[in-house]
């Protein structure tokens, strides 16, 4: 079963419905493209909750586990991803309140697509190792309340609309946590790590 963004919204929209008609059959190969289709955001949402890199991967699989445990308690497929947003969130704020063996991930990736042409030419950082460090910690130290739309919507390319459904706010809402979070942190960042690209002269 062929999900792909390229579709038509009403016909994406059957399409995954249909697929989570299959996985609530428990049909394994269903589930399996679900997973693929959807962890990297999965792991966005529990990053954007955590905010704590070490812990993201293993959080992710136990998302996953859950989904599969819990999929009868989906009662309305069209709002899966609702659901899963919430599984997901649960799960991040279950993580964070208890001492687990952390192992380490790789979030150069996510951080790579934050710092795509998305963000303005005059904000444009610079990825270096440093560098990249440096703004992970400033993601990071962002508070929960401001990091959970901003990762949704600078990694994961959520739209205002996805954001506000899933977080159950206004859109007013989303639009003002995503200033204030990237207020914040271009204040948390030094000069060096927000520069303004220049041709060399």
């Amino acid at each position: 079963m062929k999900v792909g963004m390229g579709m038509p919204a009403e016909t994406l929209e059957h399409a995954e419905t249909a697929l989570i008609e299959a996985v609530r059959r428990r049909e394994a190969p269903a589930f399996a493209h679900w997973v693929a289709s959807n962890d990297r955001w999965v792991h966005g949402v529990v990053y954007g909750v955590l905010g704590d890199r070490d812990q993201v991967d293993d959080v992710a699989q136990q998302v996953w586990l859950t989904a599969w445990q819990r999929i009868e308690t989906l009662s309305d497929p069209r709002r899966w991803r609702t659901w899963l947003y919430a599984v997901a969130r649960n799960a991040a704020l279950d993580a964070g309140r208890r001492v687990t063996r952390r192992r380490r991930t790789d979030a150069a990736p996510l951080l790579d697509d934050m710092l795509d042409d998305r963000v303005p030419p005059a904000d444009a950082i610079l990825l270096d190792e440093e560098r990249r460090g440096s703004v992970l910690r400033a993601v990071e130290g962002l508070p929960a309340l401001y990091r959970e739309p901003f990762v949704l919507r600078h990694l994961e390319g959520w739209s205002y609309r996805q954001i506000a459904e899933v977080m159950d706010m206004p859109v007013d809402s989303v639009e003002t946590r995503l200033v204030r979070a990237m207020r914040m942190l271009r204040q948390a960042l030094s000069p060096s790590d927000l520069v303004e690209q220049e041709a060399p002269g």
